[in-house]
Parts: structure tokens; sequence; C-alpha cells
């Protein structure tokens, strides 16, 4: 391992003052996986008051000072130093009651979550390995440190860690801390929104996604209670060969996006069991899927805290994913204007990922129909389309000066040239639009 210079300045300042410093968590376990880790984080058995004494001449955060961290910057850098400690009693199941701060480093490392994260590194002593987490690193596990139940029992939010790390590493999750998970599995409602939220679109994002997902349904189905109607919920249907849930986390795992995107694909179909109908030959049909879909999933986003950006875009998407608006430039034009580029590159993501998720049946005239949406889409961006209402090359004021005054009948002409420039039946040009709007609302002139 190579530690960051800012990394080896904040351990030579702790060492010369007589204390010891580790590198530990996550940074370690990233290094031995040949990963950059995102953040370094240093362990000592320096109290939080003699860290700040060590940095008194760099910038000290001390927000973190009652559970032992403090935060220093160096070379622009920020470091979470901790102080070597062992929690208090979980009266909630969230988190301790309180800290405190002990010399060892092996006490420090034996309250942590899991083995790959209980790894410590300093450049005189190597990798500290107390609880064989370079081994289970080699055989591709996630294990609990100590006892199972009760690091879940501490912790709740650990269980969809354990899921998170799974699906984001690629690793199995070991078979005792997996019945742990299934026997503790009711402590996570005692967790808030905002920690499940995280973890969740975390766990999305990972390589191994698809397979947490699928094993680990259940959970889904605690956090998320409105997604157990869809388990083995069956689509006898020619355009689908899965269980509505099945078809879910394909289409989870087919798609290539953030978070957000992951979380609309999670739960774009959630109301397909609400809505079956089965017609006079045996197969189902889900009209109105979207609608209640989107009805479900707003209370779903506000029970996880999503902000308003990401849930209206959430919403937005799950009502537009089964538009099928034809792939020609009159329909293409409209649905940006409507929405946006950004919206409608999103929107082709969401559509191919839907039907990669799908059964065999027609898929290559699906595909084709949106890669010509998405060659439309790219030229009219290329040609800088005007497909936003602002763009337009007349105003309120402009028309005011031509002689219409009328609040309302001003709103309707707008809207009324813009359309007819989305549908390229004018061009968005101030003479040609005030032509225009003189023939069909000359009348109306002061």
């Amino acid at each position: 391992m190579v530690l960051p210079l800012y990394i080896k300045t904040a351990v030579f300042y702790l060492e010369k003052a007589g204390f010891e410093a580790y590198a530990v968590g996550g940074c370690v376990r990233d290094s031995i996986l040949m990963k950059n880790p995102n953040d370094w984080d240093l362990c000592t058995n320096a109290l939080p008051e003699e860290i700040c004494e060590v940095f008194k001449d760099f910038h000290v955060i001390e927000t973190g000072l009652k559970h032992g961290t403090v935060t220093v910057r160096i070379e622009h850098n920020s470091i979470e130093i901790t102080t070597f400690r062992a929690d208090g009693e979980y009266a909630d199941h969230r988190r301790p009651t309180g800290v405190s701060f002990v010399k060892s480093l092996t006490e420090d490392l034996s309250r942590r979550d899991f083995t790959v994260n209980a790894l410590a590194f300093s450049e005189g002593k190597g990798i500290i390995d107390l609880f064989d987490g370079k081994s289970d690193l080699e055989n591709k596990i996630i294990r609990c440190v100590g006892d199972a139940k009760k690091r879940f029992e501490e912790d709740a939010l650990r269980i969809l860690r354990a899921l998170r790390f799974s699906a984001c590493l690629g690793f199995e999750i070991e078979e005792e801390t997996s019945e742990a998970i299934f026997g503790k599995v009711h402590l996570l409602k005692e967790i808030s929104g905002e920690r499940i939220r995280e973890e969740l679109l975390k766990m999305l994002c990972g390589v191994n996604a698809e397979s947490v997902l699928l094993k680990y349904r259940e959970i889904i189905g605690v956090i998320i209670p409105e997604m157990k109607e869809t388990f083995d919920f069956k689509q006898v249907n020619p355009h689908h060969c899965y269980d509505v849930y099945s078809h879910i986390v394909k289409s989870v795992s087919c798609l290539e996006g953030d978070g957000v995107l992951k979380m609309v694909m999670l739960l774009h179909d959630i109301g397909k069991p609400e809505t079956v109908t089965i017609d006079e030959k045996g197969e189902s049909h889900f009209k109105m899927h979207p609608t209640v879909s989107c009805e479900l999933s707003r209370g779903i986003l506000n029970r996880l805290k999503f902000d308003n950006k990401s849930k209206d875009k959430i919403l937005n998407h799950i009502s537009e994913h089964d538009n099928r608006f034809p792939a020609v430039r009159k329909s293409v034009r409209r649905f940006i204007a409507k929405h946006g580029f950004d919206f409608f590159f999103e929107h082709l993501q969401i559509r191919l990922a839907d039907t990669l998720a799908q059964s065999g049946y027609k898929r290559e005239e699906k595909l084709y129909e949106l890669s010509e949406k998405k060659r439309i889409g790219q030229e009219l961006l290329n040609e800088k389309a005007s497909l936003d209402i602002k763009s337009l090359e007349i105003d309120g004021r402009i028309l005011m000066n031509e002689g219409y005054l009328e609040g309302r009948l001003l709103g309707e002409i707008i809207k009324d040239c813009f359309e007819a420039v989305v549908d390229e039946r004018i061009k968005n040009e101030k003479r040609v639009l005030l032509e225009y709007v003189s023939e069909r609302y000359g009348n109306n002139r002061r």
C-alpha cells in the first residue's frame, strides 16, 4: 500500500507527538483490491483534544468531537481522524447511546461491521488484520466481525450495508451473516428513511445488484412493502418472460445510469399487480400501470426522504416509461419540447433497459425504433433546434406592442406559436411568427 502524501503528513505529525496512527477501514480494503479509495480515514490513540493540539497549525473542524472524530485539512484534502473507541449500548438498533475512548487498536477494530472493513495499515507495521479480512477479500466474502446477530442488533442499517457491499464488490454474503440478515430484518423498521435511501441507491448501482435483489427480495419487501405484491406475479404476455419482480430486477441491471435512474427502474412497474386484467385468450394486460406506479412511488419516495428534484424526475420518468410515441421527427420534437433533451435521452435509456428485460418477442423491431429516436434526437441537438418556449423569438411584450393586450389571449398566442414551431409548420423567426399571429388573431388587436 502507498499512502498519499497528505495522509503521510498527518501520520508524521501524530507519530512525532508520540501517538499511534493507522489508515483504517474502506481505504485499506479498497487499496488491497487495487482500487483508488474515495477518501482516507485515520484512527489513533490520541484523544480528540490531543488531535486538535497536534494539528493546531492546520485548519481543524471539530464537529465530531463527542464521537472522537476530528477533521483536519491538509493540502486541500479533508482527513477524518478518530480516536480508538468502543461503542456504548445500542438502545434503538440505530446508534450507540455513547462512545468510550480506548487505547487499543484491537478494541477499535472489534466494533466494526464486516471483516473486510476491520483492516488497518501503517507503513511501519504493514496491514493489521485481526479478523481474517484479507482472506475474505481474497475469497470475495462479506462476513460480520464476531457475532452477526449482535452486529445487526446494534445497528440494523448494517443489514443494508451487507447487501450494498455484496452488490458493489460482487462478493457473496457468508452463510451465518446471511442467516442473521433474514433473522433480524424486522429491525430495519427502526431505521430512518434517509439512511435506507443512501444504502439502497448505492446497492442498485452495484455490479452484483441483480443477484442481491433476487436473493434478498424479502429485505427489499421490508423497506418497500409495496414491492411484495410484485413477487412471483406472472405476466402472461408474449412481451414478457419474467414475473413482475424478476422483470424489475433485470431492468435495473440492464440500465446504464446513476442511482436516481436505477430507482426509476426499481419502481416503474410496481403498479402492475393492481392494474392487471385478463383477456379472453388468457393474456394479462396492465393498462394505466404507469399512473398507479406513480401513485405508489410517490409515497415510497416521500418515506425515503428523496429531495424534490430527484422525486420529480423519478415520477416523471415512471409516468412516461411506457410512452411509445412514433420514431418520427414531429413526435420526437414534441416529446423534447415537453421534457427537454436530457430527459429525452434518459427516457431512451429507460426504454432500452425495459426492452432488454422483456422476452425476445419483437425485440429487434423495438430496438430499431429506439435507435431511430436517438438518431433524430441527436440530429435535433446538433441543429440546436428551438424546442424550449423560452427560445421563441416573440414574447408577451412584443405582442403587446403589436396591439394584443388581453392577458389570457397573449398566453394562447405564445402557446400556439410554440406548437407551430415544434411541429415545424413555421420557422422560429420574429417576422414569420408575427405574420402567423396576424393571420390567426388579427381581429383581436386593439
